[in-house]
């Protein structure tokens, strides 16, 4: 078995427990295992690059590396660890928005199927902000111009793959949950093991779709040497 597989195991196995951990308030297990999670999946597409000969994308990882600061900062139950855990998820949007784009989303953008769901993201927005606002107090202008940036993530990430796509949005979907919770508006039914589930499984395929990718032109360029 490749050493990425196994580390892409190890990522399954930390963050079942991460996500159980935060169902059942286990503070302890919670924090033994959220920053894991991302150098797990960072590690895991450094060693399928190498697996596949190329060198692992850097502005993925400098995302991945954000969003563990992230994480850490959104471990700690205050107002200005809330700032500084968005501002460095917005830094992971930021990375991943760049690596899309540079890989051609832009352009895949502007056929008539992606541009249905570029809408739909917009709509969202039109949508989730002013249900939120006055709920988020003086955090409202922040999440805003955070939620554009988490839209574009979510829109350059469904042009440049169906299963980074997927991804996108379910980041996407544990972000609006935070919001949603912050600002007062609602709770899920259910133990509260919606924010990690959908944020530790959209990170998941976004870096397992984002090393697919490049496994596969790895070997098409191989096959066009070979011929």
């Amino acid at each position: 078995m490749a050493t990425s597989r196994v580390v892409l195991i190890l990522f399954a196995f930390t963050a079942t427990i991460n996500v159980m951990a935060s169902g059942n308030g286990q503070a302890s297990l919670d924090w033994a295992t959220k920053p894991l999670l991302m150098p797990l999946l960072a590690g895991f597409l450094w060693l399928a690059a190498r697996e596949a000969g190329r060198q692992a994308d850097r502005l993925v990882l400098a995302g991945l590396l954000f969003a563990t600061g992230g994480d850490i900062a959104l471990m700690f139950d205050a107002t200005m660890a809330f700032i500084v855990g968005m501002a460095l998820f917005l830094g992971c949007h930021v990375c991943y928005i760049a690596a899309f784009v540079r890989a051609g989303a832009l352009a895949r953008l502007r056929r008539p199927p992606l541009r249905a769901v570029a809408i739909g993201y917009l709509l969202v927005l039109a949508l989730a902000i002013p249900w939120l606002w006055s709920g988020l107090g003086t955090l409202a202008v922040p999440v805003a111009a955070y939620a554009v940036a988490l839209a574009a993530m979510a829109t350059t990430a469904a042009a440049y793959d169906w299963r980074v796509g997927v991804g996108g949005a379910l980041f996407l979907v544990s972000d609006l949950l935070i919001a949603v919770r912050v600002a007062g508006a609602g709770e899920l039914p259910g133990p509260p093991i919606w924010v990690m589930a959908t944020y530790a499984v959209g990170q998941a395929l976004i870096v397992t779709g984002w090393a697919g990718r490049v496994s596969e032109a790895n070997r098409a360029s191989l096959q066009q040497v070979g011929a």
